[in-house]
């Protein structure tokens, strides 16, 4: 393992930010600390960088406590939501801070800042000014900074969260490329589910300064561990249902479950696209009404009653949306499902 966090609390006073986490990351793994605003990510993050002391618990490295090992000798790289670049620098300027202050030759230092701007789809940005910069090229330029002396870690605390979701989806796909062909190592702060699936081999889910949950982004994300991370990423119910045969079924309906699933009782956590407008002679579809309607970008999202269940969301294409007070027949769609245990 390269990083292992053990047992960090870290306390304000009476005020507990994060408690007794145990957390690894091993080289070449890209980790998302994800969880709402205040959940004690980012302090956890600010803990592994030397720049919050931790009341209790250890820091290591290859096993070595980074107890008595300040900031700048961790070799770790940082990227904050702003950037924190030097605007009275150009762009090769902010980039090769980290190389001048280890030493390196001049020569070195100008291939390694074209190298990476050339990674981070700036090319020939060099005697660009930052300030000219729009908000998605800064944080290129943040990214490259941290990259260009070889950090051991990269930490990164909501990178892309100043961005517009256009934007920040972009350079949530080009980020995960880049850390993946350099083989970073690399601890992300976000509170955006799609940019911690995007980015990270393992997601650790947080509230209350604690972790609640670990894994790989699709167990995460069909399985997850309580109700309380299964309301996090976006199921707005949850029912009680049963699997048998490979097939979950619920008072809405029955679907496919994908996995080893063992027979017996579950409960089924319901995302907004978990019930959709069924197809015309569709087998297994039920009745609910229809309260409310609301457009979105690619589909239509309905509030609907169902009888012995109540109200629960549902999707239905934009230009066939049924009116509010209509009735309409749904289906189960198995990518909006999630099961939890009982």
């Amino acid at each position: 393992m390269a990083l292992q966090v053990d047992g960090v609390t870290v306390r304000y006073g009476d005020l507990t930010a994060v408690s007794g986490v145990d957390l690894s990351v091993a080289d070449g793994e890209v980790l998302a600390l994800l969880g709402p605003s205040g959940c004690g990510k980012s302090t956890l993050l600010r803990a592994v960088a030397g720049l919050e002391r931790p009341t209790a618990g250890a820091v290591r490295w290859d096993g070595r406590d980074l107890a008595d090992v300040p900031v700048h000798r961790r070799e770790f790289g940082l990227v904050f939501q702003d950037g924190q670049l030097f605007p009275h620098r150009d762009v090769a300027g902010n980039v090769a801070f980290g190389l001048r202050m280890r030493g390196t030759a001049k020569g070195e230092q100008a291939a390694r800042v074209a190298e990476l701007l050339d990674l981070v789809g700036l090319g020939g940005y060099q005697r660009r000014r930052v300030t000219e910069l729009s908000g998605g090229e800064q944080q290129r330029v943040a990214l490259a900074r941290a990259l260009a002396p070889h950090p051991r870690l990269l930490l990164l605390d909501e990178p892309l969260s100043a961005l517009d979701r256009a934007l920040r989806d972009q350079l949530a796909v080009d980020l995960a490329d880049l850390l993946r062909r350099t083989a970073t190592t690399a601890l992300l702060v976000t509170h955006d589910h799609d940019e911690a699936f995007t980015l990270a081999d393992r997601v650790a889910v947080m509230s209350a300064g604690r972790l609640l949950q670990v894994g790989r982004p699709a167990e995460v994300w069909r399985r997850p561990a309580s109700e309380e991370v299964a309301r996090f990423l976006g199921c707005t119910s949850v029912v009680p249902g049963r699997v048998e045969d490979g097939v979950v079924s619920c008072a809405l309906g029955g679907a496919p479950v994908d996995g080893d699933v063992p027979a017996g009782p579950v409960r089924v956590g319901l995302r907004a696209t978990a019930l959709r407008v069924a197809a015309e002679q569709e087998a297994g579809a039920i009745t609910a009404e229809v309260v409310q309607r609301v457009h979105r970008r690619e589909h239509a999202r309905l509030l609907v009653r169902v009888p012995e269940v109540g109200t629960v969301e549902a999707t239905a294409p934009v230009a066939t949306a049924p009116e509010p007070g209509a009735s309409v027949r749904l289906a189960l769609d198995p990518d909006g499902l999630a099961l939890l245990p009982v």
